[in-house]
């Protein structure tokens, strides 16, 4: 095949995708006489050329880079860069002998636009650049198209090595499917979407502000589309036979070729099966990325996988990569007749069937030998299959997510806590192994009860009329795989393996961090920490502070009728704050009427200091004084009034409290002097600040504890979850946000009246 190939001049597209890296690596390695060139699009101010030069660097290419003296030899003799995507795709080399199409959308559900786009338009708009270079060269040129074999849709039995048998207006459904996203993006901005959404965000996020609320509904909107083009497509697609958009769309895709190789030109289109982690080349088990089976692998590994919806004797059709590569590369090298398509099926199910049972069996095996280490009581218990089908599956999976929003819902409306905050952990964690169960079940159900077997007599007549050294260079009859080997011994441990490196990383992070947070970063000036007070530094509220300076001037049965009256208004007050958190401040300021400031900071001076300064976490503190060490300017800011902050001032640059509204004798009105510091305007108030201090907020630090608190924390670029409530707690997860759990000083007293005479 090297000397048949010998002089040619091939372009591939998709060489940064898993198939098409590995056919790049066998080109090179095994057929010295190609020059290929590669379509790659640039990435921001990354060209193409640097992406491919990127690229060779991997290991897999060293020995052919050394061989050329290095990357950009090696570029020079055998791999030019052509600029470009599917989206636009650009003129091509006149000079070309071969065009292979790897590239297009492999997602299985993707926005039924974005399914057209890749895998319709860029096949169709491709050739169409293929007739201008053939016209200008006079070359017919072959083109090699990779699909899939799963085009044959929710067929059953036998699928021939052949066009698929279907009625579809391919103009008329990809009008249509280009269409949708205008259509869609439409009615996302309907009333009843809207308002749907507004009012979820507002209940969410109404505390922190109406402008985070409203970014909410429009982040939820574009949800809404997307998933909603993503549920059109796989409707549209089943609706006419198929397993989903993905499928849909590369059916279309090789009617386009079709058509293309029936006006006179050689077309071969290649159909993979499930392709994974190579058998042998470049070396057993390589793979970029995780594909379809690996992500059910490392779930059950892990014991997150307790069933699955296929038939102990479904056929699951696998093959690896370097056998579909290798026949690419004969297929290359054995063009058609002119107007006479040839179809090949890269599979193992018709000859060397891998059941769903025998899977699962080498799986399970290989866990019990190499199984992963949860947590300090042991290793991971295994799910035991017993292939209930899918039925059984889905009202399985049904049942828990019921469950799931029941208690997510009590936990969310539960008051803070230790325990609802340690319940809301497990809750998430058990989300999102819901979610991932859900979508590996919406996904997979197609596949895992397809009763399919592509029938591959072409593929092996091509592979049994090679020579018996290309046989062994180029090795793509998929009858040979052992698959308990190929599980057990080839690609369990080639993806298990960075998941084992990376799961030491975490654990000696969690070992060594104290805190369990980022480095506060080198010593340098235009840098701040910004902190919250009540519920941050020290466990406290509003109105805890405001009885630990109103109590102790009352006798005891004032303050028992003091108690009396704040427990009657916490039901208004409680609703206040839910709804905004600025008339809940004012509502509890309101007792201040009547007070002397002067009188106030002195019961701070004299009476409160101490106590305050012991209910501050010991954490907290010692991380203001790793900011204060680092050169960092901190930052204090409370709802709390100014004379409660009066013992935190040596940890602070700067304390930015409510100010109390005194008349010309000092006397407090029971109004404030400004609008109280919450939710968005803290967020501005940062921005602000920093702008008069040089403070680059991209590098600064923000500390606080509930939703209400998401601009401040929003504002900086190492955002602080501490002790969050549940849904801050949620939000910090979601965001990938350090989450601090300082624990309160041992010891501390929750006296409401830490001060008053006994």
């Amino acid at each position: 095949m090297a000397e048949r190939l010998a002089g040619q001049h091939v372009l591939v597209t998709g060489v940064t995708g898993f198939v098409g890296e590995a056919l790049l690596h066998l080109m090179l390695t095994e057929v010295p006489g190609v020059r290929t060139s590669v379509v790659v699009r640039p990435k921001g101010s990354t060209t193409g050329e640097m992406r491919i030069a990127k690229l060779l660097e991997k290991p897999v290419f060293a020995d052919v880079v050394a061989a050329a003296g290095g990357v950009p030899e090696l570029m020079a003799a055998r791999v030019g860069v052509v600029e470009g995507d599917l989206a636009d795709v650009p003129p091509l080399p006149t000079d070309l002998d071969a065009v292979v199409h790897c590239a297009g959308d492999v997602s299985f559900d993707p926005p039924v636009d974005e399914g057209f786009t890749s895998n319709v338009v860029g096949v169709r708009d491709l050739l169409a650049r293929i007739d201008e270079a053939s016209a200008a060269s006079g070359t017919d040129i072959h083109y090699v198209h990779i699909s899939t074999a799963y085009v044959a849709g929710r067929r059953r039995g036998s699928i021939p090595e052949a066009p698929v048998d279907h009625e579809v207006d391919l103009e008329a459904e990809l009008a249509w499917g280009l269409s949708q996203r205008q259509s869609v993006e439409h009615r996302s901005r309907s009333v009843d979407v809207l308002e749907r959404e507004r009012r979820k965000a507002e209940r969410a996020h109404g505390r922190a502000g109406l402008l985070t609320a409203a970014r909410a509904t429009e982040v939820a909107r574009r949800q809404w589309v997307k998933d909603e083009l993503v549920r059109i497509g796989t409707e549209r697609a089943r609706s006419l036979g198929w397993t989903d958009c993905y499928t849909f769309t590369k059916a279309m895709g090789e009617r386009i070729v079709e058509r293309w190789s029936a006006a006179g030109h050689r077309a071969s289109i290649v159909r993979p099966s499930i392709i994974e982690s190579a058998l042998e080349r470049p070396h057993a088990g390589w793979i970029e990325g995780f594909k379809m089976a690996e992500p059910l692998i490392l779930a059950y590994g892990r014991g997150e996988l307790p069933e699955f919806p296929a038939s102990a004797d479904t056929i699951v059709d696998i093959v690896p990569v370097d056998h579909v590569v290798s026949a690419i590369v004969a297929v290359l090298a054995h063009p058609p007749a002119p107007a006479e398509p040839a179809f090949f099926h890269v599979s193992s199910g018709d000859r060397n069937p891998l059941t769903f049972n025998v899977l699962y069996t080498s799986v399970r095996t290989y866990f019990e030998r190499h199984p992963f280490t949860a947590t300090d009581r042991g290793n991971v218990r295994l799910p035991e299959w017993r292939f209930p089908g899918a039925r059984s599956v889905e009202r399985l999976l049904s049942t828990s997510e019921k469950a799931w929003k029941a208690a997510d819902y009590v936990v969310g409306h539960a008051p803070r806590s230790d325990r609802a905050r340690d319940m809301a952990r497990r809750l998430h964690q058990q989300g999102r192994r819901l979610e991932f169960l859900r979508r590996y079940l919406d996904l997979y159900m197609e596949y895992a009860t397809a009763e399919l077997r592509f029938s591959d007599r072409r593929t092996l007549a091509l592979y049994e009329s090679l020579s018996d050294a290309d046989r062994s260079t180029f090795a793509f009859d998929t009858a040979v795989v052992d698959w308990e080997h190929y599980f057990l011994d080839v690609h369990c441990p080639s993806v298990t393996e960075p998941v084992r490196k990376l799961d030491e990383l975490r654990a000696l992070r969690r070992k060594s961090a104290k805190t369990g947070l980022r480095k506060v970063g080198d010593k340098r000036d235009g840098v701040a920490a910004f902190f919250d007070m009540d519920g941050t530094l020290l466990s406290s509220n509003v109105i805890e502070t405001f009885l630990w300076v109103r109590l102790r001037e009352l006798d005891r049965l004032g303050r028992l009728g003091e108690l009396g009256r704040m427990a009657t208004r916490v039901p208004s007050l409680v609703q206040a704050e839910r709804r905004s958190r600025s008339d809940f401040l004012r509502g509890v300021y309101r007792d201040y009427a009547g007070a002397r400031l002067a009188d106030l900071d002195e019961v701070a001076d004299e009476h409160l200091t101490s106590h305050i300064l012991s209910r501050l976490s010991p954490d907290a503190v010692r991380r203001i004084r790793e900011h204060r060490r680092a050169g960092h300017r901190t930052v204090l800011i409370t709802g709390a009034i100014r004379p409660l902050t009066r013992p935190l001032i040596p940890l602070f640059d700067h304390i930015e409290a409510a100010e109390l509204e005194v008349d010309e004798r000092g006397i407090c009105t029971g109004h404030l002097a400004t609008s109280p510091l919450v939710g968005e305007s803290r967020g501005a108030w940062m921005k602000s600040y920093a702008a008069e201090h040089g403070i680059d907020m991209a590098a600064s630090f923000a500390y606080a504890d509930s939703l209400s608190d998401l601009p401040l924390l929003e504002a900086v670029g190492n955002p602080v979850a501490v002790r969050p409530d549940v849904p801050l707690y949620r939000h910090a997860r979601r965001s990938h946000w350090d989450v601090a759990d300082w624990a309160s000083p041992s010891g501390s007293t929750r006296a409401l009246d830490p001060a008053a005479r006994r």
